[in-house]
């Protein structure tokens, strides 16, 4: 497909650090940045697992002039405000001088937020998130505390991306901060990180990738950039998340899981405009509490069908490109895509419905509005008769 589109930036500033083991430069690559105080932000679940100690000992094993100044291990689902304000506080309490961020999606987002609050003398976060934050370079500048990200899900990718997805607990919306200077310096993926994670949360992080991915493809603001981005990290989900649901052990899986997940990131932020499925999918996470990938999981193929001029367009250029045969008629193309969408939901064992969740039918009533209050439905406004569609095929 021609471009006639000139004007758009594309700033892929995190270097990647990939491979079985990579871990092990984490000291060196703390002190190279020009940190000597490092704070340690994780969850509880990355406790339990073992693999905090994994990364604490590094910093015993080797001399190095880094030293671990804390830890901050309470994370919890979401990057919730609150959390992010006592995060800070902690950071600065212990002097710490660098960041550390070890988990998935939640605990990197939470650094993002922790990184930008010190960058601005912050005590409080909430009053600065009425609303999505935007803060685009020359008006936003580096911000000079040096960052490091170990992720250990392949599905955020939100080590490598400038959005911040921050559930602001007194508004009870999940708020953008977009800035490109927030996310890591260095990520360091190693697959070893995530061989533990269990078959269900690596298919449904899996499927936030591949949505980053499909949205980033058909968004109204792709590049050639984002495009070649999103069309290889959607070629390598479909290989590997079913080999890495199957055999959480299989590290070529899991290491290809992680770098199609920060590719798909690269490619949804950069080319960040309309996002109907993470419209949809942080309205029913931030209300009914459901995990933003699995959210994601069970939404894509519904929003995709009942939306069909929205990707009707590009719909045989994008399934060409990654591999699959498509039908010379867009619109049956397009139901071609969705089932084989609906076949690896299936696959991965992720279900098609929200029924686990015992929804309440008077919350669902107020979807609508949910939706539309969620700040990343501000650049594209979905449907009403679209939200209630959708909300009717996946409630139960």
């Amino acid at each position: 497909m021609p471009y006639i589109r000139s004007g758009f930036q594309f700033m892929a500033r995190t270097t990647i650090t990939n491979g079985v083991g990579s871990r092990v430069f984490l000291p060196e690559t703390v002190r190279g940045l020009g940190g000597k105080r490092a704070f340690v932000v994780t969850d509880p679940g990355i406790v339990r697992a073992g693999l905090l100690d994994k990364i604490l000992e590094l910093f015993d094993l080797v001399p190095t002039p880094v030293t671990i100044a804390g830890v901050f291990d309470r994370v919890e689902q979401d990057a919730k405000a609150h959390i992010i304000n006592e995060a800070a506080r902690a950071y600065r309490e212990c002097a710490a001088d660098s960041l550390i961020a070890l988990g998935g999606g939640s605990v990197l987002d939470t650094v993002k937020g922790i990184k930008w609050m010190v960058s601005r003398g912050l005590t409080d976060i909430r009053p600065a998130l009425i609303g999505n934050v935007l803060e685009m370079w020359p008006e936003a500048q580096p911000i000079f505390i040096p960052h490091v990200a170990l992720p250990t899900t392949a599905g955020t990718g939100a080590e490598a991306s400038p959005i911040a997805v921050v559930f602001h607990d007194d508004l009870g919306v999940k708020v953008n901060l977009i800035n490109p200077f927030i996310n890591a310096d260095i990520a360091i993926l190693d697959p070893e990180l995530t061989v533990g994670l269990p078959p269900s949360i690596t298919a449904f992080t899996g499927f936030d990738a591949l949505t980053h991915a499909i949205e980033g493809f058909f968004s109204p603001q792709a590049n050639p950039f984002t495009d070649a981005y999103a069309i290889q990290s959607a070629r390598m989900i479909f290989e590997n998340l079913p080999k890495a649901v199957a055999n959480g052990q299989d590290l070529t899986a899991r290491a290809n899981m992680l770098m199609a997940s920060t590719m798909a990131i690269i490619s949804f932020s950069l080319a960040l405009n309309a996002i109907p499925v993470h419209n949809m999918a942080h309205a029913f996470g931030a209300k009914f509490g459901i995990p933003h990938g699995l959210a994601n999981a069970v939404l894509l193929p519904n929003v995709m069908a009942a939306m069909p001029a929205f990707y009707r367009a590009r719909i045989r250029e994008f399934m060409a490109a990654i591999g699959l045969d498509a039908p010379s008629d867009p619109d049956a193309a397009l139901e071609s895509f969705i089932q084989r969408i609906r076949d690896l939901r299936q696959q991965v064992g992720l279900p098609a419905t929200f029924a686990d969740y015992q929804l309440d039918k008077r919350q669902l009533g107020k979807m609508v509005d949910l939706v539309h209050a969620d700040p990343s439905g501000v650049v594209y406004r979905l449907p009403d008769a679209i939200i209630q569609r959708v909300t009717r095929e996946v409630a139960s």
